[in-house]
């Protein structure tokens, strides 16, 4: 027999089914009227049931060994690959059994006649064993049985199990219909699109892309370049368990880890627009005892009250619901964003059980606690990429609206969601980043701290640079530069406290001009974490009601924190100056003030220092999600007041990440005052020791799924007086009234899809 060269004309599409029906040994048959070739596989590189999955999907196949359906010859054995021709080119087939009347997908025509491989015996010249050669022909025969079939009950078991677990088509996020004629080609030749018979992962939606050629012998193209089908896989054989970090699912709306389209996984137009919605409910409970006067008014909340400061008892609640809708155009990885534009409605609910009177309201008649609601639009705004800088994705982009911002590391001169327009991008392959921004603030609402719809004298200017690996690598530098102009007004708040100005000394509508100059870092240096910052503020006031006179202001602040990581353990140090004025008459104002802080220092998220409020004579001495101890009314409401006694912290703290869940977060400061000249005016004592007292804290961190989508936080926080926060409290009602320890703990739940 003489040796037949090859005619192949296009690759040949066989049935996987009939592979893995007979992997060994060789199928004996007739196959339709003429005697053909039937395929036969090397188990290990085509069926990967561990890489790829088998059953109902679109498989490589490599390492083909073609054997004669029907001869005496026996079974050509692997161990001597030089005597066998072996097929290296991958080929995509589609999982129908030949034979088999009903195919796997009865919802999808599919031709009946499969095509039948012809297979031809070659001879080498000075070889006795034959060696095969496969020439693809295309032949129309009726309905192919396979005859004395050798099955596999590995393989049978296989197939079974994905039978039971192939999930339905209904996930699927392409409808086209059943695959057509191509015009053209032939009767037998179809489209074979792999995203026809398995779904992309996670939840896609439907696909806007419409082909712009159509397909042919060869190829059909896919251009949705997103949604590519992937085959179904249960990695581990445990039906994909709820809670657990599994691979390869398929989606559905409600899951938000997961792919989704609704959070910017998938494009929702086209290929480069993506939608991301975010939904973040947030509710907190927190019970506090705070110091609090019986009442500046006649009336008390009991009969016959002589003590100045009554009962501190307080609980409150608070629910936030955020809803965001991001769309933005891009290609969602490395390159930034051509465009965005973002909403974010926000609605809050708060309520107030105090323990005595002129708390909620100073109108006593409105009693002992206080129920408050609040809606708004907390962010709106449009960015769009101004120029390329650089091929390493090196920009410039405007954004303009009302965003979110914070000026450094930590949060300790500004930290807002407010108007502004901001430019922004990167340099130097992003290794350098800077932000030019300008605010125009708007009021914010009394107990809830979201944006309000009036306008407010107060115009912030904030230009920041960043260097990444400056000096060290893993370590970032930034400069920065802030201006703040907060002009006179007159305001009393939601619940009719006076404000702005501050409600001490003269009381009269002022302007405070003031410019911050900053260097701030964030990193490591070799195995040692390192944050700091420091600031000089500079400017005037043009009249600080504690001082009653223009004051020039010339304040500093310095911020450093040292950890190091043992195992599962980070072992904390740090500590944090804010300069005090050492004499209100003088003109000079040496305290330091933030323009709108919020801090992440010292413990402060579960810190009693850091959380609370603590009010005194109309002004508070610290307030909520800060640190400065300021004297002025309100943070977000009030204005910077540099005439204050300045605080100092020295902080030990210890984290544990207990599980990967689970994370214990402790902290121990001790606080004292820099200068106490200007408590001393106002309160009216001779003499009032510096020393604040111990802060104790403790804080758990829970997260169940091991993202964010819930987190639960825990805390309680103690605040053990020392002599200057005793004198401030004490002795000003009956003798044996005194300032004791006070302690505060809260729960929260966030929510966020």
């Amino acid at each position: 027999m003489g040796k037949y060269s090859m005619r192949a004309r296009f690759l040949p599409r066989i049935s996987l089914g009939a592979m893995l029906l007979a992997p060994t040994p060789a199928v004996f048959g007739q196959v339709g009227p003429t005697e053909s070739w039937v395929p036969l596989s090397t188990p290990a590189p085509m069926v990967q049931r561990s890489e790829t999955g088998v059953g109902d999907a679109w498989l490589p196949l490599r390492d083909t060994i073609m054997m004669p359906a029907a001869a005496s010859t026996p079974p050509v054995e692997t161990a001597e690959p030089e005597k066998v021709r072996v097929i290296k080119e991958p080929i995509l087939v589609p999982t129908t059994v030949i034979g088999d009347p009903s195919p796997k997908f009865p919802d999808l025509e599919l031709p009946p006649p499969p095509l039948i491989i012809d297979v031809r015996p070659i001879f080498e010249p000075d070889d006795s064993i034959p060696v095969l050669d496969v020439i693809p022909v295309r032949k129309k025969v009726e309905t192919v049985p396979v005859l004395d079939v050798v099955r596999d009950p590995v393989v049978d078991g296989v197939l079974q199990r994905i039978e039971e677990r192939k999930p339905e088509f209904l996930d699927r996020p392409l409808e086209p219909g059943a695959p057509g004629f191509l015009p053209g080609v032939g009767e037998f030749e179809r489209i074979n699109d792999p995203s026809q018979f398995d779904p992309p992962l996670g939840f896609t939606g439907k696909s806007t892309i419409i082909p712009r050629t159509g397909s042919n012998a060869d190829f059909a193209p896919i251009e949705d370049r997103w949604r590519q089908g992937f085959p179904f896989w249960d990695r581990y054989g445990l039906g994909f368990p709820l809670g657990e970090d599994y691979p390869y699912k398929l989606g559905n709306i409600k899951d938000p880890y997961n792919q989704n389209v609704l959070k910017g996984d998938y494009p929702i137009y086209g290929q480069h627009t993506f939608l991301k919605f975010t939904g973040t409910l947030s509710t907190l409970f927190e019970f506090r005892q705070l110091p609090t006067a019986t009442t500046p008014f006649e009336s008390t909340a009991r009969s016959y009250q002589t003590d100045f400061f009554g009962r501190p008892n307080q609980m409150f609640y608070n629910d936030y619901l955020f809803l965001s809708f991001d769309l933005f155009h891009g290609d969602a990885a490395f390159k930034p964003m051509d465009w965005r534009v973002k909403l974010t409605p926000a609605f809050n609910f708060n309520a107030l059980d105090a323990q005595e009177v002129g708390v909620v309201s100073p109108d006593v008649r409105k009693g002992l606690d206080r129920d408050r609601g609040w809606a708004t639009l907390q962010e709106y705004f449009a960015e769009v990429k101004l120029a390329d800088l650089s091929p390493e994705y090196d920009f410039v982009s405007l954004r303009v609206g009302s965003q979110p911002f914070t000026s450094d590391f930590r949060g300790f001169i500004f930290s807002d969601i407010n108007r502004a327009a901001r430019l922004f991008g990167t340099l130097n392959g992003n290794r350098d980043q800077f932000n030019l921004a300008f605010f125009r603030q708007a009021e914010k609402d009394t107990n809830s701290g979201l944006n309000g719809f009036k306008d407010r004298n107060q115009n912030i200017a904030i230009f920041n640079y960043y260097r990444q690996d400056f000096i060290f690598p893993g370590y970032t530098a930034q400069a920065s530069v802030h201006y703040n102009d907060d002009g006179p007004s007159f305001l009393f708040d939601r619940n009719k406290f006076l404000v702005r100005p501050d409600p001490a000394g003269v009381f009269q509508p002022h302007r405070v001009q003031a410019a911050y100059l900053g260097f701030a870092g964030d990193g490591h240096i070799d195995r040692f974490n390192i944050s700091h910052a420091f600031y000089w503020a500079l400017g005037r006031d043009s009249m600080n009601p504690l001082a009653g006179q223009e004051v020039d202001i010339n304040g500093k602040m310095a911020a450093v924190e040292l950890s190091y990581d043992r195992d599962w353990a980070r072992f904390r140090v740090s500590g944090f100056y804010q300069s005090g004025d050492g004499n209100i008459n003088d003109g000079h104002a040496t305290g330091f003030d933030s323009i709108l802080d919020n801090v992440n220092f010292a413990g402060s998220e579960f810190s009693f220092w850091g959380r609370q409020q603590i009010p005194l004579f109309g002004v508070n001495v610290v307030q909520r999600n800060s640190i400065f101890s300021d004297f002025r009314s309100s943070k977000i409401q009030g204005q910077s007041n540099f005439v204050n006694p300045g605080l100092w912290i020295i902080n030990a703290g210890i984290d544990f990440d207990i599980t990967p869940r689970l994370r214990m977060i402790n902290n121990a400061n001790f606080m004292w005052f820099d200068k106490t000249n200007v408590i001393e005016q106002f309160v009216y004592e001779g003499a009032i020791d510096r020393e604040i007292g111990l802060d104790l804290s403790c804080g758990f961190e829970y997260r169940p799924f091991l993202n964010n989508n819930m987190i639960m936080l825990l805390g309680a926080s103690t605040l053990l007086p020392s002599n200057g926060f005793k004198q401030l409290y004490n002795g000003f009602g009956s003798p044996g009234s005194k300032a004791d320890a006070l302690f505060s703990a809260f729960t929260e739940l966030v929510f966020t899809y």
